[in-house]
């Protein structure tokens, strides 16, 4: 429910994947949060027709449902649905929010809101309050959902990694994906150090956050002309007029306290957080101070995240830039007076490049499935403007109904939506089906057209991006897709885990690993293809089914990683008619270059229409 995402994405009213889907008209999203601020006119139904037939869910009093809002349950102590974190209401404005004109955050990123699938039905299940979720709440919600009649369930939520066997979120998508309902899940926010996601059993579309083309500008000017942009969402145009004392001291340069007399001066602080901590806000203010230039902390690289805060302007700037700023402040003696501003640019959008993978976004490999390439998918997660309730303030006194909130959590319910458009457009697909197309159609390269960067601005892994950039205009029409079934995902469980977590997962007793087929994981039909780096040639399998034209030939494309030789077999696909399977493999040998640990490549089916794109990751440390 952002006032520029949509269009980042591609996505424009009145014409190509919106029109064509009706904005995601008849399908249903079910959201698992904090609940919703269900007055908020994001939420509004004017124009918008009845549930579909197979709609069983209600709104819990005193909720009253309407056509947009079509179903609101709590699974939590308060029994209520009222949104008192926020997250709930932002989550379900992103994935479905209705269009509002004329929004902005705190007088910045003014434009026409809109969720992804602004003309789908919600259903809203709280399962989370302030204190955080209860798994059984989880799970009672995830159940609730699916015997509702949902399309697609998000859960912008999860835990630390756990075996699939005991993660209540996998068992629940299980049981909901057997049944048809895809389900998406943020990857987690604990990047960018490796193996740290969650939600990684692969029947779950795993999220990653990437940045926007968007800045909050503050650019930072120094006495002696050298500019710096930063960013804030705390903005005065008037303190631009001016020029201030630039204070910085080693001693005390994280802001905690302040032992000389700073008024009316800029002082620069670093960070060890994310965000800057509010103590060291107040510790400025106290002492007089007249704005603040925060440094990023040195992991976060190009990551700048913003809250909104009062009464002092400031702005966030990168290390690299701090360490300058800092320099600057410190060069020869101390009675040497050395000054700056910030000046206030409101809203910069086309900023390049865009995306680059948010530094909190959570990497592979992923622990519980390392066969499997994780996340899948990266979608705008950074610094996203979208519904709020107003009775929630914003980091001080004031109610907002818009707000600007950063995390893999953000990303999630932007591809929520685009699932809802893909359903909508091919509603007998299956939930592999549609995160085949939504993976297969994604971009490898940014606005600046190079490969898609980290946070360091050094080329993404494919263990921090998946497949790519969401690119909704393809994921509607993918050419092929890999397809995948409960009988499939049955056969990874028994070859990764064994018996009992199958019946564990599949919540089903009796069921053995004598009825299915054992897929190792390599050989899971899979979007993505990820093989130990070793000498000795390895080699999978995969199926295609075409969704494309009746008649169409297909030609493999390698993009092979240095030092690995891949081999495609058949080199060509020929199709005579929709739903028309096809099977090749892949042979990846050479163990790359020495001391090598990871390489990284694609393979591309190409016909006259398609492009049909899946990374090819060796690495070092899978067994096989």
């Amino acid at each position: 429910m952002t006032t520029h995402t949509p269009a980042f994405l591609g996505l424009t009213p009145d014409r190509g994947v919106w029109n064509a889907t009706s904005y995601g008209e008849g399908a249903v999203v079910g959201v698992l949060d904090t609940g919703i601020d269900e007055k908020h006119p994001s939420f509004r139904d004017d124009g918008m027709p009845p549930p579909p037939a197979k709609w069983k869910g209600a709104c819990q009093p005193p909720v009253r449902c309407n056509n947009k809002l079509i179903g609101a349950a709590s699974f939590v102590g308060d029994d209520t649905t009222v949104d008192d974190v926020g997250h709930g209401t932002h989550t379900a404005g992103t994935a479905a929010g209705r269009f509002v004109e004329g929004v902005s955050a705190f007088g910045l990123g003014t434009g026409t809101a809109a969720g992804m699938a602004p003309g789908s039905h919600l259903a809203v299940y709280k399962v989370c309050n302030a204190q955080g979720c209860f798994e059984s709440d989880l799970l009672a919600g995830m159940d609730a959902a699916v015997k509702d009649g949902i399309d697609v369930l998000s859960l912008s939520l999860g835990g630390l990694s756990t075996p699939l066997d005991k993660d209540p979120i996998a068992i629940g998508a299980f049981a909901a994906v057997s049944k048809g309902v895809s389900v998406v899940c943020a990857g987690g926010n604990s990047g960018p150090r490796p193996s740290t996601l969650s939600n990684e059993a692969p029947w779950i579309l795993t999220v990653a956050a990437g940045s926007v083309d968007r800045s909050f500008r503050a650019t930072v000017q120094l006495g002696d002309g050298e500019t710096f942009e930063g960013e804030s969402l705390t903005q005065d145009k008037h303190f631009s007029s001016k020029v201030y004392p630039l204070y910085y001291s080693q001693g005390t340069n994280y802001c905690d306290y302040f032992d000389v007399n700073i008024t009316g001066t800029v002082v620069v602080c670093d960070t060890e957080t994310p965000v800057p901590p509010t103590s060291s806000i107040e510790a400025v203010k106290e002492a007089g101070g007249a704005g603040i230039v925060f440094i990023n902390e040195p992991d976060f690289g190009y990551t700048i995240v913003l809250e909104k805060y009062y009464d002092i302007p400031m702005s966030q700037v990168t290390e690299t830039d701090g360490t300058k700023i800092m320099g600057y402040a410190m060069k020869g003696s101390s009675k040497t007076n050395h000054n700056a501003t910030i000046v206030f640019n409101s809203t910069i959008v086309g900023v390049k490049p865009a995306p680059i993978v948010a530094a909190f976004s959570s990497r592979g490999p992923s622990i519980a499935c390392p066969g499997v390439l994780k996340p899948d998918i990266l979608a705008p997660g950074l610094n996203i403007l979208a519904a709020w309730p107003s009775l929630v303030p914003v980091e001080g006194p004031e109610s907002y109904s818009f707000n600007v909130v950063s995390g893999t959590s953000m990303a999630t319910p932007h591809i929520t939506g685009i699932v809802a458009l893909v359903k909508k457009m091919h509603p007998d697909w299956s939930p592999a089906a549609i995160k085949s197309a939504i993976m297969t159609t994604s971009s490898a390269v940014d606005n600046d057209g190079h490969l898609i960067m980290d946070e360091e601005h050094q080329q993404a892994s494919f263990y921090s991006i998946g497949a790519g950039h969401v690119a909704p205009a393809k994921a509607v029409d993918p050419g092929l897709v890999y397809d995948l079934d409960f009988r499939d995902y049955a056969g990874y469980i028994c070859a990764l885990l064994g018996e009992v977590a199958l019946k564990t997962i599949s919540g089903n007793t009796s069921l053995t690993c004598k009825e299915v087929t054992p897929i190792p994981e390599a050989q899971l039909n899979y979007p993505a293809i990820l093989v130990p780096l070793r000498d000795a040639p390895f080699t999978v399998n995969r199926t295609v089914t075409n969704v494309g034209p009746v008649k169409s030939k297909y030609t493999a494309k390698v993009d092979a990683p240095k030092g690995l030789t891949v081999k495609v077999e058949p080199a060509e696909l020929e199709f005579t008619k929709v739903k028309e399977k096809r099977t090749f493999t892949v042979t990846v040998s050479g163990g790359g270059g020495a001391g090598q640990k990871l390489a990284e490549g694609s393979l591309s089916w190409v016909s006259h229409d398609h492009v049909v794109r899946s990374p090819i990751v060796a690495d070092s440390s899978l067994g096989g």
